[in-house]
């Protein structure tokens, strides 16, 4: 008869998807009762009732446990971690609250920063998406950039507020078919957004936790420039994220930069890669200017031990798209800017090339309503 710590040991395969744990790690196994015929009985316990991959942990967690010898049946049931499991696993990963399944179907998440503004980086993240959405990847943007948000404009999207799915998760909108999110959606047109760091916190944890985000290859998030609470918060809720570093050519911006990598390094982000952008100026007729010197993303990756994925050109229409409100990706794949993008996203395809599996279609959840809908932005 197989004991119960060899079936243990077999469900330390079971990762959960959003925490990159596993169910045993995590305390989620609650019981193993063996029959002496082999029939297994195993009860796990979610984090909430309405989980969405509820089945993706059902089916792993039998073909696991089905390994075992001796094992002839596994029979799955759940229950939900009581409050004070909740909080004593919440401490245990650092979080101030746990995940409920909206981004178990995220295979990869970028977060996309540099060490100052100015570089061009929501632009980049623009295109980037643009560039995965053309090479048949499904991408999702989070605008994270709470104060200097830029996204919609650049997919020709208004300020109008999202939708909300029957099961009370905000569907995000979507253009050029890549879907996007942002704070631009829940304010007024051009309004400043003066929140301290609470807020912030609170925004952003519903932007990833109460957005029906669906199966997708890539979510770029497009951080705020600097070393500040965004991207603490956003290192806190996706453990599982890669960073990449956006830099201009010149040594200046290179070692601000080079900040931005320290802070990555301090709250355990693995930076997968720089893109040098403003590579130089390219006219319509195809000459080209370093007008901001050369070499600086090269030193970056060199100094990192990382791939420079990309030297991005600055050209007129990279400019005069976003500014239209279509990724130039799109409109003229064959200018330079295009060009040097396409090749960055393909890099980055080649530094993930493991997907998650495609989970099964997830039991309608009960419909709790999503806890920051009221706060702090529809009003």
């Amino acid at each position: 008869m197989p004991s119960r710590d060899e079936i243990l040991e077999a469900l330390e395969r079971v990762i959960d998807p959003e925490l990159r744990k596993s169910i045993v790690e995590l305390g989620m196994v609650r019981s193993i009762d063996v029959a002496e015929d082999g029939a297994t009985a195993i009860t796990v316990s979610l984090t909430t009732a309405g989980c969405p991959i509820r089945n993706h942990f059902s089916t792993a967690v039998a073909r696991e446990a089905s390994t075992v010898e001796g094992v002839t049946s596994v029979e799955v049931t759940f229950d939900v971690l009581s409050d004070t499991e909740k909080a004593k696993l919440q401490q245990s990963l650092g979080r101030g609250s746990l995940p409920e399944g909206a981004l178990a179907r995220v295979a990869n998440v970028l977060c996309i920063g540099s060490g100052k503004g100015g570089v061009g980086k929501s632009t980049l993240t623009a295109n980037l998406a643009a560039a995965l959405t053309a090479d048949g990847k499904r991408v999702g943007i989070l605008d994270a950039d709470v104060w200097g948000y830029s996204i919609p404009r650049m997919f020709g999207l208004g300020s109008e507020k999202p939708p909300v799915s029957p099961e009370r998760k905000i569907l995000p909108h979507e253009a050029h078919g890549v879907k996007v999110m942002s704070i631009g959606f829940f304010v007024k047109e051009d309004a400043a957004v003066v929140w301290r760091g609470p807020m912030l916190h609170k925004a952003l944890t519903q932007f990833l936790e109460d957005v029906e985000w669906g199966e997708l290859d890539y979510l770029l998030v497009d951080l705020p420039p600097g070393t500040g609470d965004v991207s603490m918060t956003l290192a806190q809720l996706l453990p599982q994220a890669k960073f990449l570093i956006v830099t201009t050519p010149q040594p200046t911006a290179q070692r601000v930069a080079r900040r931005a990598a320290e802070m990555a390094g301090k709250v355990d982000l693995e930076v997968a890669g720089i893109i040098e952008n403003m590579a130089g100026f390219t006219t319509p007729s195809g000459e080209r200017y370093a007008i901001f010197g050369e070499g600086g993303g090269q030193e970056l990756a060199d100094e990192l031990d990382v791939p420079l994925l990309g030297k991005v050109p600055l050209t007129m229409p990279l400019r005069e798209q976003a500014d239209a409100g279509t990724p130039l990706v799109f409109t003229d794949p064959d200018d330079p800017a295009a060009q040097a993008t396409r090749q960055a996203a393909r890099g980055i395809v080649a530094l993930t090339p493991i997907e998650l599996p495609v989970l099964q279609a997830p039991e309608p959840p009960a419909a709790p309503a999503p806890k920051g809908l009221s706060l702090p932005m529809a009003g």
